[in-house]
């Protein structure tokens, strides 16, 4: 079997992967950020457990 060459719609194909993948990390990355801020901020505070008696 011989390599055959790479056909130009997979050329394309790859460079809409390239921009999904990186608006996908870019998302994340915002979350991620926000999230940090959230917590790291003094206004940030673990809710209290009620005990049932």
């Amino acid at each position: 079997m011989s390599i055959r060459v790479t056909h130009e719609i997979h050329k394309r194909r790859m460079g809409r992967n390239l921009g999904v993948a990186l608006l996908l990390v870019a998302f994340i990355g915002i979350v991620f950020g926000l999230t940090v801020v959230k917590v790291t901020s003094g206004d940030f505070q673990v809710p209290k457990v009620e005990e049932m008696n």
